[in-house]
C-alpha cells in the first residue's frame, strides 16, 4: 500500500509529461498553454512539493506517519479535481500547486515508513522494490495517459487520480502502520518560508529569461539574484536555528552530501530531457499521445527490473562504483539524444530510453540507502524529506534551465522564418517564436501558406533540443565527479545506528513487516 500511494504521486507527473502537446493546443482542445506557462505546469508542482516537504517530514515524526500520509493523500485528490476542470493556463498552475502540497505530505511518509518497518538488512531490498515503483508508474502514467487522451478531454489526466486516491485511503486506514519519533523536533515556518519563496523566485527569474530570450532584462536577473539571496539567507538561518527545518549538519557526513548531490544532479538532467522529449516524438516526429507514451516503455521497463537487483551489484561492488556508473550511463545517453534528428529510426530513441533506465535503476537505489543509513532511524521523516526535496528541486531548476535553453536557443532558430510571413503582428510573432507548438499553430491558422513554416519549425526544434542535451549531459557528468570524489568507497556505518524503539514499537514494526 505504500508502494501504492508513492505510485500515484510519481504516475501524475509521468500523465502530465504526455498531455503536455494537448495543454498546449488551442482551446477547445487544450487551455493553449505558452512553453512557459507549460513549465510553470510542471514546476508550481514541483516548488511547492519542495519546499513543504522538510515541514511535511518532520510533521510525520511528530503527528505519526500514517495520519500524515492519509491527509496528503485526500489533498491530491481534491488538487487533482480542481486541475481537471481548469478553465485557464492560470487556474491548471494554481490547481497543480496543491496537488503538490498533497503530495509532499505523501513522498516523505512512505520511505520513513519503510525505514521503520524494516530492519537495517533488509533495508536496501525494501527500498529497492520502492525505486522499482517508480518505474512502474513512469510505464503506466504514459499509456494511462494517452489511452486517456485518445478518447477524452486532456482533464481525464487528473482525473483518472481521484478513484486510485479513494481506494488507497482505504487500503491503508486497514493496512499501514503508524510510527513517529519518539523526541521530535519543533516547526521552522521561517525556514520553510524562507526554503519555498527563494526557489520560486529563482526558478521564476530562469523561465522568464527563456521567455523573453533576453536575461539581461532587470526582471530576469533581478529576481534570479533575489532568489538566491533569499536561499543564503535560508541557510544561515538553518545554521543558527536550534530547530531547523532542515538540519545542515546532515551533509557533514559525506555518504548524505554525496548521496543527495548525485540524485539533485541526476534529476536536474532527466526533467530537463523529459521536458522536450514529448515534443519531439509528438510535434516533430508525428506520434499521438498513446504511441508517444508506449515509446517510454524501455526506460520503465529497465528501471523496474534492475531496480529492486541494484543491491546484489552493490554488495560486490561499492556503492560508489556502482553510482558513478550509472551516472555515466545517464550522460552517455543523453549525449546519445544528439543522434535523434526528423527521420533517426525510432529503436535508437528505444535503446537510449532502455539504457538510460539502467542508469537510473543503479542510482536511485543506493544513493537513497546511503541518504537513509546516514540518519537514525527515528529521523527517518526527515531523512526522506531531504531525499526528496533535492530530488524535485533538482528537477525543477532543470526543467526551467533546460526549458529556458531550448526556448532561447529555438526562437534564434525561427526568428529568420517568422519574419518572413507577411501579416503577423510584433506580438504574434514573439508568441510563435516561444515553442514549436506556437509556431505550428501559427502554420495551422495560415493555411497553404502555413506550410513552409513546418520544415524550418522542426530543424530549430532539433538544433535546440541537441544545444540542450549538451547541458543535460554536462551535468550528469558533474553528477559522476561527485559520486567519485565524495560518495564512500565501503559502506556507510552510522555511529548512532543502534535501534533505540521500545520493544513494543519494534513488535509492531515486524508485525507490520
Amino acid at each position: 500500500m505504500l508502494l501504492f500511494s508513492l505510485l500515484i504521486v510519481v504516475l501524475d507527473n509521468s500523465i502530465l509529461n504526455v498531455a503536455m502537446k494537448t495543454i498546449a493546443s488551442p482551446a477547445p482542445t487544450g487551455l493553449g498553454a505558452t512553453q512557459s506557462q507549460l513549465e510553470w505546469a510542471i514546476n508550481s508542482y514541483t516548488l511547492v512539493f519542495a519546499g513543504i516537504l522538510f515541514t511535511a517530514g518532520l510533521l510525520g515524526d511528530r503527528l505519526g506517519r500514517k495520519k500524515v500520509l492519509l491527509f496528503g493523500m485526500v489533498v491530491f485528490g481534491v488538487g487533482s479535481v480542481l486541475s481537471a476542470f481548469s478553465g485557464s493556463s492560470g487556474e491548471l498552475i494554481a490547481f497543480r500547486a496543491v496537488m503538490g502540497f498533497g503530495g509532499a505530505f505523501v513522498m516523505p511518509a512512505t520511505l520513513a515508513i519503510i525505514m521503520n518497518v524494516f530492519e537495517r538488512e533488509e533495508q536496501p531490498k525494501a527500498i529497492g522494490i520502492w525505486a522499482g515503483a517508480v518505474g512502474l508508474a513512469i510505464a503506466i502514467g504514459p499509456i494511462t495517459g494517452g489511452i486517456l487522451l485518445d478518447h477524452f478531454w486532456w482533464g481525464s489526466v487528473f482525473l483518472v487520480n481521484v478513484p486510485i486516491v479513494i481506494v488507497g485511503l482505504i487500503a491503508m486506514v486497514l493496512l499501514v502502520p503508524d510510527s513517529k519519533d519518539p523526541r521530535p523536533g519543533r516547526l521552522d515556518p521561517v525556514g520553510v518560508l524562507l526554503s519555498v519563496v527563494g526557489l520560486v523566485l529563482l526558478v521564476y527569474g530562469i523561465i522568464k529569461g527563456g521567455q523573453l530570450a533576453d536575461f539581461t532584462r532587470p526582471e530576469v536577473y533581478g529576481t534570479v539574484l533575489g532568489g538566491l539571496v533569499v536561499l543564503v539567507a535560508f541557510v544561515l538561518h538553518e545554521r543558527r536555528s536550534d530547530h531547523p527545518a532542515i538540519d545542515v549538519r546532515y551533509f557533514r557526513n559525506p555518504a548524505f552530501s554525496a548521496a543527495v548531490s548525485s540524485i539533485s544532479l541526476v534529476f536536474f538532467a532527466l526533467m530537463g530531457t523529459t521536458f522536450f522529449i514529448v515534443f519531439y516524438t509528438q510535434s516533430v516526429r508525428g506520434y499521438t499521445p498513446l504511441q508517444s507514451g508506449l515509446l517510454l516503455l524501455p526506460l520503465a521497463a529497465a528501471q523496474m527490473f534492475f531496480a529492486p537487483r541494484a543491491r546484489l551489484v552493490v554488495d560486490k561492488y561499492g556503492a560508489k562504483a556502482v553510482c558513478t556508473v550509472g551516472m555515466l550511463l545517464v550522460a552517455a545517453t543523453t549525449a546519445g539524444f544528439l543522434l535523434l534528428g526528423t527521420d533517426t529510426p525510432i529503436w535508437v530513441l528505444e535503446v537510449l530510453f532502455f539504457l538510460q533506465g539502467t542508469g537510473m535503476a543503479h542510482i536511485m537505489p543506493p544513493a537513497t540507502v546511503s541518504i537513509m543509513q546516514s540518519l537514525p532511524r527515528e529521523k527517518a521523516g526527515s531523512g526522506s524529506a531531504v531525499n526528496n526535496t533535492f530530488r524535485q528541486v533538482g528537477g525543477a531548476l532543470g526543467v526551467a534551465v533546460l526549458g529556458s535553453v531550448l526556448s532561447t536557443t529555438y526562437r534564434d532558430g525561427i526568428s529568420g522564418e517568422l519574419d518572413a510571413v507577411p501579416g503577423l503582428s510584433d506580438s504574434a510573432r514573439h508568441a510563435a517564436g516561444e515553442s514549436i507548438e506556437a509556431t505550428l499553430g501559427v502554420a495551422e491558422k495560415l493555411g497553404p501558406q502555413g506550410k513552409a513554416l513546418i520544415g524550418p519549425a522542426n530543424d530549430a526544434f532539433i538544433h535546440a533540443m541537441h544545444v540542450t542535451v549538451m547541458g543535460s549531459t554536462a551535468v550528469a557528468l558533474l553528477g559522476a565527479a561527485v559520486v567519485a570524489l565524495f560518495l564512500p568507497g565501503r559502506k556507510a556505518t552510522r555511529t548512532d545506528g543502534a535501534d533505540t524503539r521500545p520493544d513494543a514499537q519494534k513488535e509492531q514494526a515486524g508485525a507490520g513487516a
